[in-house]
Parts: structure tokens; C-alpha cells; sequence
């Protein structure tokens, strides 16, 4: 099994995880490895590089998810990665979406084992990193215990240095993408038994898991956990991941410190042509359930997104919020 400590990541989230998330959750953890939205091969080879593959190097760890079938143009995009510096290349073999069956990728290719085998093959011939693959366990029909399997066995062959898991099926016909994340049931006991079955390959789980205590139980199991909506929902929960996971030592959050670097950030952001919103919109989930949150999500989502507003409006936020309470919001929060 590698030596690379995936233990606790942050999934790969469309429209959410941007280079600004990603900056945000790394003020919260040090250790909790960062991935990038799913980006094309095609994006990445034709489009504008720097503002789709661009982050900053306060971001490492931080892995790269590409979508894409074409051995060839995976090899050239994952080069491309590697040259910007990203730690770990991931292939994207779970997006249920109609976008990314049309373009041949994502979950549909969980009926194509053998080519996700070839493009995992050529991957690794093209970049040292480490090539990673995210997938569910089937799609559609498929029987999962034939085709988590089989799939598990073609990347592994072809060199795959991690295996993720999203417990649930992708249903193609029929549900959305938001249905697709919540209407399949989750089978986490398949997960634990591909874990039984390569005990020496890194195989990791995502889907539905809200909570440090559930990663922790998941952990017994397999090797690490990925941190999807309850990461970006309820941020503040990745504020514990280090000293719980990684044994960084015990301290309070420093709230105050991380408004400072968040302002500091989002300053910074603003000079560059930016606008605060960019920056904003994706702490609005971080002090769920402390007294304040709906004052301090009102400010982030209504005052942020004014035209001209600036670093202040995180202060204005951060200061609504009473810190000394641990209780829950009533219910109309």
C-alpha cells in the first residue's frame, strides 16, 4: 500500500470546490487532502490553463480529478497537471451527470472496465505522480459484486496507486445528479470487502458521511475517508480533522486567526479583479448550529455579494457570530 496519507480528503464537488474553497478548507486543516472539481481533458488541453488548473501552493496537499475516456488525450492532460504542480492525478469514474455521458466519462465508464484500465495505464506512463480512481460500485443494472471487482482489478493492473469509493450505484436513466447523491441506497459493506479482498492497495469510502465520529468507524474498515457535503456544509467540522486524524496537538479553533487569513485571502482575490462573493460563498456553512449562523449566513450570502463589497463584510460576519455557545439554532434557523 502506499505511503501517501489519504486518510481524510475533501471530495471533488462540482461548483463547489474551486481554487477558493480549496483555500478556505486549508486554513481549517493542514493534513485533509484537497481535490479540485472535475476538470476535461479537453478543458485542460484547450482551454485557459491557468484559470482552470491555477491554486496556490498554501493548498498542498491538493489532487487534480480528471474527466475523460481517451487514453491519449488523459496522458497529455495529465501531464499538464504535473507540470502545475498538483500532488496526485484522479480519474473520474462516477459522475452520474448528463454532461459527462455524453462526453463518454464519469460513471458510464463503470461499463468499460477494461478501457478505464488503458486510461489509467496511460496516465501513469505519462507522470511519476500518483494516479488515483474515484468510482461507484455499478451503475445502472450491473450487479455490484461483478463490477466493482472487475473494474478494481483493471486499474489495479494497469498501476493505480488508490482506489475511492462512492458506497452507492449511479443510476444513468432516470435520476439526477442530486438524486444520484442521495436516492441509491449505500452498500458500505461492499466497500469493507474490497478492502478484505486487496488488503495491500489503499481503497477508500465515500458517500454520506456526516460526521468525524462516522469517518473515524469507517476508518476500522478501510483506509481513508472522503469528506463530501457535510465538509462543505458544515465546514467548521474540518477545524478537528488534524489533531483527531493526524495527531497535530489539541487546540481551541482559532476563529479570529482564520477570519484574518480569510480576509487577508479574499483582499487579495479583490485586487486581482476578483469579487468577495467568489471567496464568501463558500463559507457560508462554517458555524452551522452555533448562535449567530443565520445572522452570520445572511451577511456572506446578501451583503458579499454587493457590487464593491470588500474584506470588511467577512468581519461583519464572523462578529454576529457568539462563539461562547455550543447549543443548537431553533429549527428556523
Amino acid at each position: 500500500m502506499s505511503d501517501i496519507d489519504w486518510k481524510i480528503s475533501v471530495a471533488p464537488m462540482m461548483d463547489w470546490t474551486d481554487r477558493h474553497c480549496r483555500a478556505f478548507h486549508r486554513v481549517l486543516s493542514r493534513r485533509a487532502r484537497l481535490y479540485t472539481e472535475m476538470v476535461t481533458t479537453g478543458a485542460v488541453i484547450h482551454g485557459p490553463r491557468e484559470r482552470l488548473l491555477g491554486f496556490s501552493d498554501a493548498e498542498h496537499p491538493v489532487a487534480v480529478q480528471l474527466g475523460g475516456s481517451d487514453p491519449d488525450d488523459l496522458a497529455q492532460a495529465a501531464r499538464i497537471c504535473a507540470e502545475f504542480g498538483y500532488d496526485e492525478i484522479n480519474l473520474n469514474v462516477g459522475c452520474p451527470s448528463d454532461r459527462v455521458q455524453n462526453g463518454r466519462f464519469g460513471a458510464c465508464l463503470m461499463q468499460e472496465p477494461v478501457l478505464v484500465g488503458d486510461c489509467v495505464a496511460a496516465m501513469k506512463a505519462a507522470v511519476s505522480l500518483p494516479v488515483t480512481v474515484k468510482c461507484r460500485i455499478g451503475v445502472d443494472e450491473q450487479e455490484p459484486e461483478q463490477a466493482l471487482p472487475e473494474l478494481i482489478t483493471r486499474v489495479l493492473d494497469a498501476g493505480a496507486d488508490a482506489i475511492w469509493i462512492h458506497a452507492r450505484k449511479a443510476w444513468l436513466r432516470g435520476l439526477s445528479p442530486k438524486e444520484n447523491r442521495e436516492i441509491p441506497p449505500l452498500d458500505y459493506e461492499i466497500v469493507y470487502r474490497m478492502k478484505q479482498r486487496w488488503p495491500d492497495v489503499f481503497i477508500g469510502i465515500n458517500g454520506g458521511i456526516r460526521t468525524l465520529d462516522e469517518a473515524a468507524s469507517h476508518l476500522a474498515h478501510v483506509d481513508g475517508v472522503m469528506l463530501g457535503r457535510a465538509a462543505y456544509q458544515n465546514a467548521a467540522i474540518l477545524a478537528d480533522i488534524d489533531q483527531r486524524f493526524f495527531g497535530a496537538p489539541a487546540a481551541e479553533p482559532d476563529w479570529e486567526g482564520l477570519c484574518n487569513r480569510m480576509m487577508a485571502y479574499a483582499e487579495r482575490h479583490i485586487a486581482s479583479g476578483g469579487r468577495l462573493q467568489h471567496v464568501a460563498r463558500h463559507m457560508v456553512g462554517l458555524f452551522t448550529g452555533l448562535p449567530g449562523a443565520r445572522r452570520y449566513r445572511q451577511i456572506l450570502s446578501i451583503d458579499a455579494a454587493k457590487t464593491g463589497a470588500g474584506p470588511e463584510v467577512l468581519a461583519a460576519a464572523f462578529a454576529a457570530v457568539d462563539f461562547s455557545g455550543t447549543e443548537q439554532e431553533a429549527v428556523s434557523a
